[in-house]
């Protein structure tokens, strides 16, 4: 269909530039939401700010040479521009040189904006007046239009800050130096981050980023131009690029056999795959977790490279004073939550531009990969191929206390596998481990005194092995660190399907076997137990399910294998429906996709809720459940159920039909079983009642739900939570906090089981009522879309009996599978999104908590009659 010829499309070719067109019509506007408004900050031919008001369906445009100022004296230009569709709003990237407007924009401010009368005839008028609700602008401000013509015969207006609580001068604060970041990735233009104007580096970019997109569609063997199975076209030409894709993995082997090989450094550090789609650079382990907010800088290094559609795959390491990869290093950056310091390492481009060059040999997959890494980068750089023969590079990479060589078959192709065609050859024996336990420590040491290993029996098994134990390589920090962790998993049976080996059981404590460390050995042993281990790390990128003992093949084993998978990884979604068991539970069509944007399957899910069950299930336990069921995903028709009826759950609950007379019966999940069973019976999301189940007409808790309008921006949301919990300290009363998954915050006030639920219910709207007559701004009391237009409602309805809120650590059938994450007070203002943590990354926050954010939750509190004075309330 072809594009609608607007000012806006004639100059932009969309083949080009990633910029959204616009389709024809005009989005209209939802009465329940305010309207949006966004400034970009747009780094072209010379560095402006665009500022855009939605109004009709559209994005009214204006750019500010010098950004907006919030000093009433500033009276900046802005030069009317043409109209810009919704879509743009959310526009970061690169347009590319040469293309209208080419440059680096970034998203500097977003939010809603509030017109003081008729909009449309203000804007008519050419006097507009309005309030901006933003992450960096607020107050009222005023564009008006004059007489001056500028440029092309475009309207010149000036944007004027009104005095106003928000407004500042501007010899004691310069907002524009200030806060030069998106409000969406926190990054700057690379102007910015140089103290000055654009190096020219951004061209040799783009030449190299053309010469590679001429070498990956030119430089493939005809006798390779065949066509392939599933979306594969032939090699190198242009084909739909897969959502996920799983990395290539080496084969460990004794010796090397004959051959042609390749032999790369084997780095010490994250294998990581990047994918660019549509403009959008997102960074994924080997084991499908996104990691572009832990990887930043090199996310946005990559989004300079100007590439299409592409797969790139590498490894992301630290290196030491002496030039070598130092995994430590690298994990204490992670933990400092600092990328500057990481070295991306790019050796192979499995798709490319849009062309998938999976089947191209390897050599000029590496070509086309070189010829886009820029030199001298601190961040990118291209994996080389070591120019000797194989003992050479073998012994000089052991005589450097590397961890070994990565040898590659010349001509071979890109398989998602454990391939016979890449091999690795280890200077020491080292490995990963699933922690299975640990010892008491003795004498003046803290924390633990050993961990214990174990291995899966093979790929795909459930069986664990005893595989020995590790008791050095740590520092004081690290044993605690690691203790704290290991107690929030312990467990009372064993975990191993066997303790061959283990010769003391009675001071052993057992833990869930869900971390995996890295240890490194002398030998195994005939009992196949490991001799002389020394602990180098956790290992977040790698599942337990995983790991098993790794067997060096032979030369012989390797030639037989060659140019076909050796092993296939296990498989987190089993195929058929009589496999996939989680916690006794067989889950029936496992790999069916219940969210299309992050590709989780069913058995994702009930594997996420399996791995969490020691978070969960305390937040489920004792209180009647509803579930909020999608058999078809999150896309598909959605199902509220609070009572039995004919599910067949395994191991719930059923209680006493007497608690909601003329139902069925009320269900409460209590075990890991009914947990993982909800999931196979197509539920989402667990909800439960605020009150326990065997005193349900005496609540233990509020909740208030702060609801916003969705444009809101996120500050707004952070400022309103911060507000009422300072109301809730005036009154006396603690409360704990939680991301609600969606848009908005949950602050749960846990009290004494004293009220019934009208006056629980009556004392939750009388705070609701107080923040709305006090700041009426901000928040409003009466629910409804309409209500709220710029504003947060504080939902209390929540607080009636029959009444249930999403349970901490339940996942929310959203796109994305987001999760209701409990958080600490402290970690409120640094808070990107209630949706920050989903159904993928959860376990990353949970591995890093210093301590349970709801530890010291309780339900001592008491609602006394001067609280309900102090909100201007009658007690009942």
């Amino acid at each position: 269909m072809a594009r609608p010829e607007s000012e806006y499309n004639r100059k932009r070719n969309f083949e080009l530039t990633s910029e959204p067109a616009e389709e024809g019509k005009r989005e209209r506007l939802k009465k329940s939401e305010g309207l949006s408004f966004v400034i970009q900050k747009h780094d072209a031919r010379n560095l402006h700010y665009d500022f855009r008001l939605e109004l009709n369906g559209t994005l009214k445009s204006w750019a500010v040479p010098k950004g907006p100022s919030l000093d009433p004296a500033d009276k900046r230009l802005a030069v009317h521009v043409e109209d810009h569709p919704l879509s743009y709003g959310s526009f970061e990237g690169s347009i590319p040189k040469g293309q209208y407007g080419g440059g680096d924009v970034i998203v500097w401010d977003r939010g809603i904006w509030e017109p003081e009368g008729d909009p449309v005839k203000a804007y008519k008028a050419g006097k507009l007046g309005f309030r901006l609700y933003g992450e960096k602008l607020a107050g009222n401000w005023n564009l008006v239009r004059t007489r001056l013509r500028g440029s092309g015969s475009k309207e010149q207006w000036l944007l004027i800050k009104e005095q106003d609580e928000a407004a500042q001068s501007a010899s004691s604060f310069d907002l524009i130096a200030e806060r030069p970041e998106s409000v969406i990735t926190g990054e700057r233009l690379q102007r910015d981050q140089q103290g000055g104007a654009s190096t020219g580096k951004k061209d040799a970019r783009s030449k190299t980023a053309r010469s590679a997109s001429k070498a990956s569609k030119d430089q493939v063997s005809p006798a390779r131009e065949k066509k392939t199975k599933g979306s594969r076209g032939a090699v190198g030409e242009v084909a739909t690029m897969p959502e996920q894709l799983s990395p290539q993995l080496a084969t460990l082997v004794s010796t090397p056999p004959a051959g042609d090989w390749l032999y790369e450094i084997k780095f010490d550090g994250y294998r990581i795959l990047t994918r660019i789609r549509e403009g959008e650079v997102r960074l994924f382990t080997r084991n499908g977790h996104d990691w572009t907010d832990r990887l930043p800088k090199q996310a946005k290094a990559i989004a300079e490279m100007d590439l299409a559609d592409s797969w790139l795959d590498g490894e992301v390491v630290v290196l030491n004073d002496e030039g070598l990869p130092d995994f430590q290093a690298l994990q204490n950056a992670f933990d400092k939550g600092s990328s500057q310091s990481m070295m991306y390492y790019l050796f192979d481009a499995p798709f490319l531009n849009g062309r998938d060059l999976r089947e191209a040999p390897l050599e000029q997959r590496r070509e086309a990969l070189e010829a886009l890494i820029e030199e001298g980068s601190s961040l990118l750089r291209f994996s080389e191929v070591l120019d000797a023969d194989y003992q050479h590079i073998y012994q000089s990479a052991c005589a450097m206390q590397l961890e070994g060589v990565i040898g590659k078959r010349a001509g071979s192709e890109y398989v998602s596998a454990r391939s016979a065609d890449w091999i690795k050859l280890k200077c020491r024996l080292r490995q990963e481990f699933v922690v299975v336990g640990y010892t008491p420590p003795k004498g003046s040491r803290s924390g633990f005194g050993a961990l214990l290993l174990g291995v899966h029996d093979g790929p795909g098994s459930k069986n664990l092995l005893y595989a020995g134990r590790v008791g050095t390589g740590f520092n004081e920090a690290l044993l605690r660190q690691l203790h704290k962790q290991l107690r929030r998993l312990e467990r009372k049976t064993s975990p191993l399907a066997s303790t061959r080996g283990l010769a003391r059981q009675s001071d052993i404590h057992w833990v869930s076997p869900k971390l995996v460390c890295e240890v490194e050995f002398a030998q195994w042993t005939k009992e196949q137990i490991v001799r002389q281990a020394a602990f180098i790390a956790l290992r977040e990128d790698k599942p337990a399910e995983d790991i098993i003992k790794e067997q060096p093949k032979t030369p012989d084993e390797i030639k037989s294998s060659v140019g076909r998978p050796t092993e296939k990884e296990a498989t987190k979604r089993p195929k058929g429906d009589t496999q996939g068991k989680l916690s006794g539970v067989a889950i029936s069509h496992p790999e069916r996709v219940i969210d299309k944007q992050s590709g989780a399957s069913k058995y994702d899910l009930a594997a996420f809720y399996d791995n969490i069950q020691d978070w969960i299930l305390p937040q489920l336990a004792g209180r009647a459940v509803s579930l909020v069921r999608a058999p078809e995903g999150v896309e598909g028709d959605q199902f509220f159920q609070k009572h039995a009826e004919h599910l067949a759950i395994p191991d719930i609950r059923h209680l006493d039909k007497s608690l909601d007379p003329g139902h069925a019966p009320l269900m409460q999940i209590d075990s890991a079983k009914a947990l993982v069973g909800a999931v196979q019976m197509g539920c989402i999301e667990l909800h439960t009642w605020g009150s326990l189940s065997d005193s349900i007409e005496k609540p233990d808790r509020i909740v208030l739900d702060l609801d916003p309008d969705p444009k809101l921006p996120w500050k707004a949301m952070v400022e309103a939570t911060q507000l009422l919990l300072s109301v809730l300290d005036e009154i006396g009363l603690q409360a704990w906090l939680k991301t609600s998954g969606g848009k908005g915050m949950h602050v749960i006030i846990p009290v004494a089981r004293h009220l019934d639920w009208d006056s629980l219910k009556a004392f939750s709207k009388a705070i609701s009522e107080f923040m709305a007559q006090q700041l009426p701004e901000r928040f409003v009391s009466k629910m409804g879309p309409k209500n709220r237009i710029g504003k947060i409602f504080i939902d209390y309805l929540r607080n009636s009996r029959g009444a249930s809120t999403v349970a901490a650590y339940s996942a929310r059938a959203r796109p994305g599978l987001p999760v209701s994450v409990p958080i600490s007070r402290d970690e409120l203002a640094g808070l990107r999104s209630a949706q920050q943590w989903t159904v993928q990354n959860l376990h990353e926050r949970l591995q890093q908590l210093s301590a349970d954010p709801w530890a010291d939750f309780h339900h001592r509190q008491r609602i006394g009659k001067a609280m309900w004075q102090q909100l201007g309330a009658k007690a009942p």
